[in-house]
């Protein structure tokens, strides 16, 4: 294994900062190109720190531009494709959302052809396998269960796309002659430092008395701690570059959880934000099947509206089921395959996103303050 390079998009993102952070740590590596279409500048402060560890390109740029993805391809060889728009509540336009996760991801797959690229891990996600209904109850789940999302929601759809489009590309012939490796890791619901998910509900309760919204209460998961998922990668590359290894990983997904309990989303958000005085909505709440049908009923005036007026529905059925499953699933496989194990335990996962969660908390403060001054 000399000297080799790994070029990761949507580097600037949750997950792809800290495999970025990881990478730096691994043996004769030596460039990892950065892309995604705009670096905050203080991540690109952090970025230039571990330039010391290795060389660190930054390139900025649009995953559907093709020059623009043959040119970061060239001399590479390991693509981690994280990059892709997440919209579970359908505010972002459909047409948008294909547009990155599916076609962005295709043209990637063919600009490594072109550069001769062997190794390429995608991102996918849960919601490739569902869950389809809030009634069905998938507990410690498995890769060789035949599950898939069967939602036309444009999220998980084109998730689901993309991972077939990456599998289906392990195998094909480089331009040198060589040979495509793939695979796609599937994380459960990532939480941690930087969740925009668990920042906006945060924020939320600040705003509201301290009370957190209901995003899931009868929903059964488990999350997995980003630092993790980050890990899984690294493992994921390791293994596809050793040839003892690859023929059993190539063309192969994994689902990636932790040792993190079982729980619902409320349950989570109070864990990670009880000791802040923040609090579940003890209110009633309807129930799941009442939910479920309202989500319809919001589909349709949402239908029915759009030739004259756009109309986001503040839920709809797949948010209901999303968000009120019981989903949970196993890393075994990953563990036999790629040799995971987590890099961090529930109480250092907890401790790190809670001491997090006291900042949000800490600067709401602060923004109150000035306000009053």
């Amino acid at each position: 294994m000399t000297g080799w390079s790994c070029l990761v998009t949507g580097a600037g993102g949750f997950l792809g900062q800290r495999i970025v952070r990881l990478l730096v740590e691994e043996k004769e590596l030596k460039e990892i190109r950065v892309l995604d279409k705009a670096f905050r500048p203080e991540l690109r402060e952090e970025f230039s720190k571990l330039q010391n560890k290795t060389k660190l390109t930054v390139l900025e740029g649009d995953i559907l531009d093709e020059p623009f993805l043959k040119r970061a391809c060239q001399d590479i060889s390991v693509v981690i494709h994280t990059a892709c728009i997440i919209d579970v509540s359908g505010v972002i336009h459909r047409e948008s959302i294909m547009n990155v996760n599916v076609k962005g991801t295709q043209l990637l797959l063919e600009a490594c052809v072109q550069a001769s690229v062997p190794v390429f891990i995608y991102t996918s996600s849960i919601e490739v396998a569902g869950p389809n209904s809030y009634k069905e109850i998938i507990q410690n789940g498995h890769e060789e269960e035949p599950l898939e999302n069967t939602w036309s929601a444009p999220y998980p759809y084109s998730k689901k796309l993309a991972e077939k489009a990456v599998l289906a590309a392990d195998g094909w012939t480089l331009k040198n002659g060589g040979t495509l490796y793939t695979c796609a890791l599937r994380p459960m619901y990532i939480y941690g430092e930087g969740s925009q998910f668990l920042s906006a509900g945060i924020n939320e309760a600040l705003n509201n008395n301290g009370i957190l919204s209901s995003v899931g209460k009868f929903s059964t998961v488990n999350p997995v701690y980003v630092g993790n998922v980050a890990w899984a990668h690294i493992l994921a590359l390791r293994a596809l570059r050793d040839p003892k290894k690859a023929p059993s990983v190539r063309g192969q997904f994994y689902y990636i959880s932790d040792d993190t309990p079982h729980q619902s989303y409320d349950n989570l958000n109070y864990t990670l934000s009880k000791e802040f005085g923040l609090r579940l909505d003890s209110r009633w709440s309807l129930p799941l099947f009442l939910m479920y049908w309202i989500g319809f009923l919001l589909e349709i005036v949402s239908f029915l509206l759009r030739p004259i007026y756009t109309y986001q529905p503040p839920f709809n059925r797949h948010m209901v089921t999303l968000s009120n499953s019981v989903f949970t699933f196993s890393y075994k496989k990953a563990q036999r395959d790629l040799a995971y194990k987590p890099l961090y335990s529930w109480e250092e996962a907890k401790q790190k996103t809670v001491e997090w969660v006291g900042s949000l908390v800490d600067r709401h403060k602060d923004t109150l303050k000035s306000k009053t001054q």
